[in-house]
């Protein structure tokens, strides 16, 4: 485990998938970040490449060809090099091998950089092309973070608040994962949305069409607040295990595929590319 520590901050992070596994806030003397009971959702804060979301069948089309890969893809189950460390910065990385290469036939160095910043931590994601020809990929945080913040609280007394006013709609996913085609309306009042134990009953929400980049959970009991900034990131999700005491902020560049469709990677909504010889880099922030 990596250790990370500044004035405001100590955070964690495991070599495998290169996951943030603790985000404590030291002025409040509170853990931040949903501790992975194995029970209820056994993760932290997965990092998700070469997909975002669920593919049809499981397969991931390139050129022509299906190759095999799990919601999320494969990097939140892989072990990362620690290339380098310091007491506030942390550089992991994900080269591509023989079994990358069986399922996801590109030459890559997936890259997660750790960096606090004052009372702010900055994860980047770094795709180095290592191959003769465009890459093309989604990426994506899924950190989970622990709502109540505070023993005796309670989940309703929170609420997202947006960084400008939003008409959101929720692209609407079907029981195996993949978009349904269908919306609905996810209102607002005074760019606030309040978390209630059954607003994921349905899946997560996915909003595609949205102005702000940045949404900071907030309680109507007190001042205490957790930001995630994504200025790279032009789609989100809001996720939960229905009842459990987490809400998950996800910036997303790329989401699941659609029913009925099987499109190849080059093809998918909102895909990413990197050609040959270039860097894909992209941050967002997670800040108290």
């Amino acid at each position: 485990m990596t250790i990370l520590e500044n004035e405001f901050l100590k955070v964690a992070i495991d070599p495998k998938g290169a996951q943030l596994s603790s985000f404590y806030n030291k002025e409040t003397g509170t853990e931040q970040l949903w501790q992975a009971n194995a029970s209820i959702w056994p993760w932290h804060a997965p990092n998700l490449f070469p997909i975002v979301g669920q593919l049809t069948n499981d397969e991931l089309v390139v050129d022509g060809k299906a190759y095999p890969m799990k919601r999320h893809g494969f990097a939140r189950q892989s072990e990362f090099i620690l290339l380098e460390s310091d007491s506030i910065h942390a550089f992991f990385s994900l080269p591509n091998c023989e079994k990358t290469l069986e399922v996801y036939p590109y030459k890559f160095d997936f890259q997660v950089l750790y960096t606090l910043i004052d009372n702010a931590l900055r994860v980047t994601y770094k795709l180095i092309n290592r191959d003769k020809k465009t890459i093309y990929f989604s990426v994506g945080g899924h950190p989970a973070f622990n709502v109540p913040f505070h023993p005796g609280e309670n989940y309703e007394d929170y609420y997202i608040e947006f960084e400008t006013s939003e008409n959101l709609e929720t692209h609407l996913l079907t029981v195996d994962g993949v978009f349904s085609g269908e919306t609905r309306p996810i209102p607002t009042t005074d760019k606030k949305l309040p978390l209630t134990r059954d607003m994921f009953a349905a899946d997560a929400l996915v909003f595609k069409n949205m102005t702000s980049r940045m949404v900071t959970i907030k309680s109507t009991k007190h001042n205490k607040t957790l930001s995630v900034e994504f200025p790279h990131f032009n789609y989100l999700g809001l996720w939960a295990k229905p009842g459990a005491d987490f809400v998950c902020i996800e910036p997303w560049l790329g989401c699941a595929d659609s029913a009925g469709e099987k499109k190849d990677i080059k093809h998918k909504e909102n895909i990413q590319q990197v050609v040959m010889g270039h860097v894909f880099e992209a941050s967002f922030f997670i800040s108290i």
